[in-house]
């Protein structure tokens, strides 16, 4: 069976609330988020999974020093979404992060 690789690219992440970075569809398995830090200095991120209402955080004030970047899924390791399940992100500084997040759509139940 295809897998449908798909990825999806958020620029300049705010800070003091959640930047939407991706709603499930259906059942999704996230197989990389990377955040890269665009700030002259060093700067912190939180990312989250928000289900039925509840916040389920996947890392949580994680320094990215100045001109590096942060993989959070990595090694064949991978995060199932749910239908409806929303992934998100915040910066320290408004404007300081990048994110991709690649995912294969669509898994099978």
């Amino acid at each position: 069976m295809a897998q449908d690789f798909e990825s999806l690219f958020q620029q300049k992440i705010t800070s003091g609330s959640f930047t939407t970075l991706m709603t499930s569809n259906s059942d999704d398995a996230v197989i990389g988020i990377r955040f890269a830090n665009l700030h002259s200095g060093s700067v912190s991120v939180d990312a989250k999974i928000t289900r039925s209402a509840k916040d389920f955080h996947l890392i949580k004030n994680a320094p990215i020093p100045a001109g590096g970047s942060l993989e959070l899924i990595d090694g064949g390791s991978k995060v199932v979404m749910l239908s409806g399940d929303v992934l998100s992100a915040q910066a320290s500084k408004t404007g300081s992060i990048d994110a991709l997040v690649s995912f294969i759509d669509t898994i099978s139940e």
